[in-house]
């Protein structure tokens, strides 16, 4: 198997490849502008993984990644149009470097393209990764949604929150490993439950995320510290504060997340002491890890050697151990 660094080089050369610019450019110039923004690369490079895990050659399994990644950044285009959001990744967003219409037809286009990439597997494996790229597809859907609603509710709870994230995020991670699987020809039991271990390793890897986000460190986390706060966004470390804090500073919390502040820096600091001093920060850490032991519990039930465990498990513990 190759090293995380090794299998990023390899996709974004296939990506460089699949993403030249045609006609009408207006339509595949914003297409190739946010697939060549770069990111972690996390999701594609969890199938090339998988494909490895299970036996079969990782380059079989380069255009169900790129499906993957065409459709995350699909998913991003719109959701940025949703949020009315100026930056992705540093860079000037679609609809603010074109235009709103211009990003809706592009992301629409790039849905499409995404399902076009199975076709180059035979019927089989075609059926299976569209059948489970279908169904992943509607649930992120379904946690945008959520997420939206969440913004004028007061009263989210942590299942509630939690189903969310395993929509909005985790349902993506789990079925890029299960493609990888999926290509490879593992069997039923083992294509389940590496879909398993990547959708508890991506609701620990977005929680990881709500509290980069507020205790992260600004130099590393490469987005504003704070940002979660500052759009008063319901997280878990939010609705932990609620559950443990006293009257006092439940009422402050509340009272924060529904005015817009003169001081977004004093806010942020105010939150931050209270996710703090509730013991919500602490919760919230204990989440991640149980969320992790869950996938690295899943490993155990997989038919492949102890070094591919191994290896499954060391890139878990980097994933959680990251301050980025």
């Amino acid at each position: 198997m190759l090293s995380i660094e090794k299998y990023q080089e390899e996709f974004v050369a296939y990506l460089k490849k699949y993403s030249t610019l045609k006609e009408p450019k207006n339509l595949y110039e914003p297409i190739q502008y946010i697939l060549g923004l770069g990111g972690k690369r996390l999701r594609p490079v969890l199938t090339l993984m998988a494909t490895e895990v299970f036996n079969s050659d990782y380059k079989k399994a380069l255009d169900a990644a790129l499906s993957i990644e065409v459709f995350h950044n699909f998913s991003l285009v719109h959701d940025d149009i949703m949020d009315d959001a100026p930056l992705r990744r540093g860079q000037e967003t679609v609809h603010e470097k074109w235009d709103i219409n211009t990003g809706i037809l592009s992301g629409d286009a790039m849905l499409i393209m995404a399902y076009q990439l199975f076709e180059n597997y035979d019927a089989g494996t075609f059926q299976s990764l569209a059948k489970l790229f279908s169904k992943t597809a509607i649930q992120v859907c379904e946690g945008q949604q959520y997420d939206v609603d969440f913004e004028t509710r007061n009263d989210v709870t942590v299942p509630e929150y939690l189903k969310m994230i395993e929509y909005k995020t985790a349902v993506l991670v789990g079925a890029a490993m299960k493609m990888g699987a999926i290509v490879a020809n593992a069997s039923e039991s083992d294509q389940n439950n590496i879909y398993e271990f990547g959708r508890n390793l991506g609701i620990a890897f977005q929680l990881q995320d709500d509290y980069l986000d507020a205790f992260g460190n600004p130099e590393t986390f490469g987005k504003q510290v704070g940002g979660d706060i500052i759009e008063n966004k319901k997280t878990y470390l939010y609705i932990k504060a609620l559950e443990f804090s006293a009257s006092e500073d439940r009422m402050k919390l509340r009272d924060l997340f529904n005015t817009i502040p003169e001081d977004n820096a004093a806010k942020i600091d105010t939150v931050k002491q209270i996710f703090d001093a509730s013991g919500a920060s602490n919760a919230t850490r204990e989440e991640i890890k149980s969320y992790t032991n869950k996938a690295f519990l899943v490993l155990e039930s997989l038919a492949i050697s102890e070094e591919k465990k191994a290896l499954l498990y060391s890139f878990g513990n980097a994933l959680m151990n990251r301050n980025v």
